[in-house]
């Protein structure tokens, strides 16, 4: 039987799929451990990007942590973060450890969807006598969205591939079965629980793409799509857009 057979295998017995270790457990305990960290992230990065973006000041002191950071492998730092904290709080060193690597991405959609403005859009805003907290929720949150949701999403994909690091601490998650099968030289269950992470972070990429074409506003949707304008041949004539049908009078 190849590798693939045995794989497959794995993954389709029963036992796989209930028990305290089974595959549904160790899903939520990656998926937990995700969206916390995610949470958290986005608590600190958000409001401090829309400030960044707002005011346009202290942007460069954010990319420099932001690239800083990113500079930092997750894996030694969740090891010294346990080491400094001790054994039994391994799962906040975790955390910590997970929510530094989800900040430079959201912090940088937040900032960017706010740069990426037209400045006219605002500047109308002020002319009709918006406050600067108007046009911050009116304006500038609604239209910075998008690029905030694909910082969301980056940030995302990227924790729920480093959670699986949590096993080895031993906090769980998918990353569990590829622990135990590099120990035991079970290489169809260190191909399961690979297949079972990109899996997952497929699923949660699909699910952010759709979000990301959700919070699109519509008036800037209408525009990309050509909205309900004069059609192309009746442009390049110069001629009138063509009138709805309408019943004659008599």
């Amino acid at each position: 039987m190849n590798l693939f057979a045995e794989t497959l295998a794995w993954l389709m017995n029963p036992e796989r799929w209930s028990g305290s270790l089974g595959i549904p457990v160790a899903i939520g305990q990656h998926l937990g451990y995700t969206f916390l960290s995610v949470l958290i992230a986005a608590a600190v990065a958000v409001p401090t990007g829309w400030v960044i973006g707002h005011t346009g000041k202290g942007r460069e002191i954010a990319v420099a942590i932001s690239g800083a950071a990113r500079a930092v492998p997750s894996f030694g730092l969740l090891v010294l973060l346990v080491l400094l904290m001790g054994v039994l709080q391994t799962q906040a060193a975790a955390l910590i450890t997970f929510v530094l690597l989800g900040i430079p991405s959201i912090l940088a959609g937040a900032y960017a969807g706010f740069e990426a403005i037209d400045r006219r859009a605002i500047d109308a805003g002020r002319a009709m006598g918006m406050t600067e907290w108007q046009i911050l929720w009116r304006i500038e949150v609604p239209l910075g969205l998008p690029l905030l949701v694909s910082g969301l999403r980056a940030a995302t994909l990227q924790i729920v591939a480093t959670v699986t690091i949590a096993a080895y601490v031993g906090l769980g998650g998918l990353g569990l079965y590829i622990i135990q099968g590099i120990n035991l030289n079970r290489f169809d269950q260190v191909l399961a629980g690979a297949i079972l992470v990109a899996t997952l972070a497929l699923v949660l990429d699909a699910l952010f793409a759709i979000s990301e074409r959700l919070v699109i506003p519509r008036g800037v949707l209408a525009g990309r799509t050509g909205g309900a304008g004069p059609r192309p041949a009746e442009r390049r004539r110069g001629a009138a857009p063509r009138p709805s049908a309408q019943p004659t009078a008599v």
